[in-house]
């Protein structure tokens, strides 16, 4: 899809959370089921500009951008996961949302597994995919141990992460171009650029890759996903995984096994793809979603019909 779309970017609605602000997109009719829309690093909800549009006939869709991204405020405070939870609770909240079909990729997926361990009243359904995980070893994180583990043990590493993110804004200009297979507008760099014009601004695409859940650290958040992903093998709500080819944290191969694994989910394969599969395959991706939704609501209204 290409970048004319870009206009969907625009002053988006503004709330107070906590003691900051969080701005989100939407697009839909309000009496619709909700579907959230969680980006992860160093994105924002800009990265599902050309999905929305696709799932607004069935959904009422939001899409906020995470504290510290986007359009949202920055307040003083670590980054840390811990924090990424309390505010898009205090969001969820604050929209009064009562239950939805989740749609996430990166952090979104933690924040999504983590919000679904804990509420699983909430959860209408599930699409993910490039999902967090924990990771026993870097193998996990970057099986061929080459240049991507290279790299994040460096954002990892004191004085070189900070040279790297803070002042080269290395999530933005490398990652970023580098986890997808199209190349981006400078309209659309322009907009990914936006939320970071300064080192300081940049903390919160530091704070993600320190956060990652590898070799057991982070010790709280190797623990909190640990416990989310085993509620998510439990769990029986509907589930719809997208991969790519070779993809980034999450290769064919191994999506397929997860995919297995879990009940209730389907494997949906988008053909090449690396890490921001939003931004090579919105069309697949939006009119997979809405297909899912539109599916599991006839189902339920079919079910209510013949109580």
């Amino acid at each position: 899809m290409n970048s004319d779309t870009t206009k969907f970017d625009m002053t988006l609605p503004k709330l107070s959370v906590l003691d900051s602000e969080m701005t989100y997109r939407e697009a839909g009719e309000r009496g619709a089921p909700v579907a959230l829309f969680l980006h992860g690093n160093p994105t924002s909800s800009f990265i599902w500009r050309n999905i929305l549009p696709l799932v607004a006939p069935v959904a009422h869709c939001i899409a906020p951008d995470l504290i510290g991204f986007g359009q949202s405020g920055k307040p003083d405070i670590a980054y840390r996961f811990v924090e990424h939870v309390r505010y898009l609770d205090a969001l969820i909240d604050k929209l009064g949302i009562g239950s939805a079909y989740l749609v996430a990729q990166d952090w979104g997926t933690a924040l999504a597994f983590h919000l679904a361990a804990r509420r699983p009243d909430f959860v209408r359904g599930l699409a993910f995919m490039e999902f967090i995980r924990p990771m026993p070893g870097w193998a996990d994180f970057d099986p061929t141990h080459g240049v991507r583990e290279q790299i994040f043990r460096k954002f990892r590493t004191a004085g070189e992460g900070e040279a790297m993110i803070l002042q080269a804004n290395a999530f933005v200009e490398r990652v970023l171009p580098g986890g997808m297979l199209r190349r981006l507008s400078d309209e659309e760099m322009a907009a990914y650029r936006a939320p970071f014009p300064t080192p300081e601004s940049r903390r919160p695409t530091l704070a993600f890759p320190r956060q990652l859940p590898i070799e057991g650290e982070p010790a709280d958040v190797w623990e909190m996903l640990g416990s989310a992903h085993a509620v998510l093998a439990a769990s029986t709500y509907p589930k719809l995984l997208f991969v790519g080819e070779p993809g980034a944290l999450v290769s064919p191969a191994y999506g397929a096994a997860f995919a297995a694994s879990l009940q209730n989910c389907a494997l949906v394969p988008l053909g090449p793809g690396r890490h921001f599969l939003q931004e090579d395959h919105p069309e697949a991706i939006g009119r997979s979603v809405a297909g899912w939704i539109a599916g599991i609501e006839a189902a339920s209204f079919a079910t209510r019909q013949a109580a």
